[in-house]
């Protein structure tokens, strides 16, 4: 198995939810060629930028940090694809219809003890949120958001909209919000229209035999 790199600027936040958007930072688990977008923490910071968890001088203060602190960036980033793998494995089973592993709740859990020691209320323009305080754990802040959306779709969301693609290709998740519940496809223009070209194939070489 050969992994590929995809680069993280092409990636388009479609899960519906921080968490599986996440989750989303790999394709094709299982398959030959998995594609992997966190190849190094200044990934993940794109990726933060990429879903609108933070702005762009939040994500240069985070870069900065990430090239004075190298041992701690490469830590942060293999805990990002530890708790990734976990919401992973976690929204699957739920989309199958199946209990999510204690291992993998346990973990999620940690993180969430881990966050709530760095989680205070604050007011802004819009009203009243949470914001987070880094402390001495600058470069694994970005975690603690993706742990709690997690946990709030888990405890709060309507599961029976947590899905699967329908590509045997892809293995990203996404919130099915379409009225009918009718959604496939982690994204129409990608693997909808892959699905498309297949189905359109399939018909023409049937009228030709």
């Amino acid at each position: 198995m050969e992994t590929t790199w995809e680069p993280i600027e092409h990636f388009d936040p479609v899960g519906g939810n921080l968490a599986l958007d996440l989750a989303n930072t790999v394709s094709r688990r299982g398959q030959d060629d998995p594609g992997e977008k966190l190849r190094a923490y200044q990934d993940l910071v794109v990726w933060g930028e990429r879903t609108g968890l933070f702005d762009e001088e939040r994500a240069e203060d985070l870069r900065t940090e990430a090239r004075a602190r190298p041992g701690e960036a490469a830590a942060a980033l293999a805990r990002a694809i530890e708790l990734r793998e976990a919401i992973y494995r976690i929204f699957s089973c739920v989309g199958g219809g199946q209990d999510p592993q204690t291992p993998d709740l346990d973990l999620l859990s940690g993180y969430l003890e881990e966050g709530a020691r760095h989680r205070r209320l604050v007011r802004s323009d819009q009203g009243w949120g949470w914001r987070w305080e880094a402390g001495a754990e600058p470069l694994t802040q970005i975690l603690w958001p993706a742990a709690y959306a997690a946990a709030e779709l888990l405890t709060e969301g309507d599961l029976t909209r947590v899905k699967e693609c329908g590509s045997d290709a892809c293995t990203w998740l996404f919130v099915d919000m379409s009225k009918n519940r009718s959604r496939r496809w982690c994204d129409m223009k990608d693997c909808g229209n892959r699905a498309k070209a297949r189905r359109h194939y399939r018909r023409q070489k049937a009228k030709r035999t």
